[in-house]
């Protein structure tokens, strides 16, 4: 028999969780705004969150710790070699996601540096659904190429389809009969953030595997929203309904030959991250590259109290009742923004929602910087920091070439157990004032921008 009161209490959104301690945030007057959008160079990384009154530029290293990480600090054994504090970090991600060697890293780019330098030459390919951007800028700096395949259905935004981060196996099996001699990796996202924080199924993950698998192509996974994608694959594919979230995690991994993971995600933790492989000689290499760049290899740049945590974390982050309350509030607030009469991405995802900001502002070529017009707007009516920034591709055309395509978007990314339903109600009232004024907007020019990673520091200035 179903539990009534338990259905009640997911249907209502009612965190499952109890606030300890609070943080105050102030929302400052609109002249303040206009003032402190001018002072950073309208652009969201250079906004001071003292000044921001919810904060949804990112999820990563974002979220709230639980009394259990808090205390498990506190546990940590600090000694430089082999402490309790690693030894309990991986004990839990092999038990988590399957594999037997561990390598501890700072964060996740930290991972990225060192699997790219140990498997990357100048003129190699790697092939993923898509690449997150410190990802891709890692590939770019070996000398190599990053290829996107996710499939085409992602730019239709308001088409509904359970698994926009699948793969385009179509165009896998196109780059590889075409550039087999240059791939040296093919990395599948999970949740697949680029693409709408979109989940991969868990065929699109078996058949990708087949394929690296016939070309003898290492496949890793980029893992830190791991628990999210098994939460989707239980709630939208066929034949796991019934399967436990650690089932679904443990057989995602099974087809991996490793993974790499920002903790700062599904770890729920402000900070760490790892490499997890069962190739014992790959990851004594990884270990040798940690030693030289991050710190030993059994603490890899981290105290040993954040290992504690995010050994707490990856278990709590694999928690259903978690993942049910985590998404169904992404998806009340894709739901309020369409109500509001923006563009959202459907269904949404995990990480947040993702607006079409070239329908909210159908006048702004994108030479005039739609999304930067969608923060500006944001934080003037309402305090609001979102992620706007276009986001530059290269995939395959049918016939295999490669093409660059720039994908449009605004990313409102949910801190983990952070704000409830009320914020999520705020922020889709200001999306209603934000719309009422779009026409308005005279777009953005560019001022300043780097080569590498340009959207963490480019700066712009108002058109007009």
């Amino acid at each position: 028999m179903a539990d009534l009161a338990k259905e009640m209490f997911l249907r209502s959104l009612a965190e499952p969780f109890k606030t300890k301690v609070v943080e105050t945030v102030r929302l400052p007057d609109r002249a303040d705004r206009t003032r402190l959008l001018a002072e950073a160079f309208y652009s969201p990384a250079y906004m001071n969150s003292a000044d921001v009154c919810i904060d949804l530029v990112t999820d990563s290293g974002t979220g709230a710790m639980s009394d259990e990480q808090w205390s498990a600090l506190m546990r940590g054994d600090e000694a430089y070699v082999r402490s309790r504090s690693f030894l309990a970090f991986e004990s839990t991600v092999q038990e988590v996601c399957g594999f037997r060697h561990v390598i501890p890293t700072h964060q996740g780019r930290a991972a990225e540096n060192i699997v790219m330098e140990l498997l990357l030459k100048p003129g190699d390919i790697v092939l993923s659904n898509t690449h997150f951007d410190t990802t891709k800028a890692h590939v770019e700096h070996r000398g190599a190429t990053a290829i996107d395949l996710v499939c085409d259905r992602l730019w239709r935004f308001q088409e509904p389809h359970p698994f926009k981060g699948n793969v385009d196996l179509e165009r896998l099996e196109l780059a590889l009969k075409r550039y087999h001699d240059r791939v040296r990796l093919i990395v599948v996202t999970v949740l697949n953030n680029m693409a709408c924080s979109s989940p991969v199924s868990m065929e699109n993950i078996r058949e990708t595997r087949s394929l690296a698998k016939q070309y003898d192509i290492p496949l890793f996974l980029d893992a830190c929203r791991f628990a999210e994608n098994a939460y989707f694959i239980k709630a939208r594919e066929t034949g796991y309904e019934t399967k436990s979230i650690p089932d679904i995690v443990s057989e995602m991994m099974s087809y991996a030959d490793g993974c790499w993971m920002s903790a700062k995600k599904d770890a729920l933790v402000n900070i760490g991250g790892f490499i997890a492989t069962n190739d014992q000689d790959f990851a004594r290499r990884c270990q040798e590259k940690l030693v030289l760049y991050e710190g030993f290899y059994t603490y890899g740049g981290l105290a040993r109290r954040d290992l504690e945590a995010i050994a707490v974390g990856l278990r709590e982050g694999t928690d259903e009742d978690y993942l049910a309350h985590r998404t169904s509030l992404v998806a009340y607030l894709g739901d309020r923004m369409e109500e509001a009469g923006l563009v959202v991405s459907k269904p949404t995802g995990g990480s947040g929602v993702f607006v079409d900001v070239q329908a909210l502002y159908p006048h702004l070529g994108p030479e005039k910087l739609p999304g930067i017009a969608l923060f500006s707007d944001f934080y003037i009516e309402g305090g609001i920091r979102v992620g706007a920034a276009p986001f530059s591709m290269l995939t395959l055309s049918s016939q295999g070439e490669i093409a660059e395509r720039i994908f449009q978007f605004a990313r409102f990314a949910i801190p983990r157990r952070v704000y409830g339903k009320a914020h999520m109600d705020y922020v889709a009232e200001v999306a209603r004032v934000v719309k009422a004024k779009a026409s308005l907007s005279a777009g953005y020019r560019l001022v300043e921008k780097p080569l590498v990673l340009g959207h963490f520091f480019a700066k712009f200035a108002p058109r007009g």
